[in-house]
């Protein structure tokens, strides 16, 4: 017969249980403690998460923005998710970039490993600002009344920038010296993902110069 599962400790049992262990592993949220209360009976407080727990709100503070931050920490992921609580709190970032390119091919995480961090903890998705949406296209579009047809976006990824100009109806120029390979755009459009294919792309913008200057003369 199988053992029996799912049956409650109590009196006899729970003595002739315990004696049959040497040790428990604990977790702790939802088991010591609930948020920064201790559950009643189960041991000692949480003294630092009941003080961080106990942030008091700025009532003038209606948006959360996330950006890059390389002084990210649990206290502002804290203290965001305590604003992000109330549903009229804007959530906003300027973009979900997961890695930065450095030079000699490392990179370091980008700010839509931040954004991700407090969408899980606030439970809410972020309104994106930043490139591959519109918006800050559109923004530009209207303050300094660019010609669409005149006007090409450059950059170094395919997920951000390139999508970008696509969804914008502008042409657009992939440089290899940063995120995405040459290898990638042509990945995608085999397998039809044009949104993501630069129309032209360069080793660098270096490249550029040439023609500039004798456009320039």
């Amino acid at each position: 017969m199988a053992a029996s599962k799912c049956s409650r400790l109590s009196g006899d049992l729970s003595r002739s249980f315990l004696a049959s262990v040497d040790t428990v592993l604990f977790d702790c949220d939802g088991v010591l403690w609930r948020g920064d209360e201790a559950v009643p009976g189960a041991g000692a407080g949480t003294g630092g998460m009941k003080d961080w727990a106990a942030l008091s709100p700025d009532p003038e503070v209606k948006a959360v923005v996330v950006g890059f931050d390389e002084h990210f920490n649990y206290m502002k992921l804290t203290r965001a998710l305590r604003y992000l609580q109330d549903p009229d709190c804007l959530f906003i970032a300027t973009n979900t970039d997961t890695r930065l390119p450095l030079e000699g091919g490392r990179t370091i995480p980008g700010t839509g490993c931040l954004v991700r961090a407090v969408e899980i903890a606030a439970h809410r998705k972020a309104h994106i600002i930043g490139k591959p949406s519109s918006f800050l296209y559109d923004c530009v579009v209207k303050e300094c009344g660019l010609d669409p047809s005149r006007t090409v976006m450059v950059g170094d990824r395919l997920d951000t920038d390139i999508q970008m100009g696509s969804t914008c109806g502008i042409r657009t120029l992939l440089t290899l010296t940063g995120f995405s390979s040459l290898e990638d755009a042509k990945a995608y459009q085999n397998n039809g993902s044009l949104s993501m294919v630069p129309d032209f792309y360069v080793d660098s913008v270096a490249d550029l110069l040439p023609a500039l200057t004798e456009n320039a003369h």
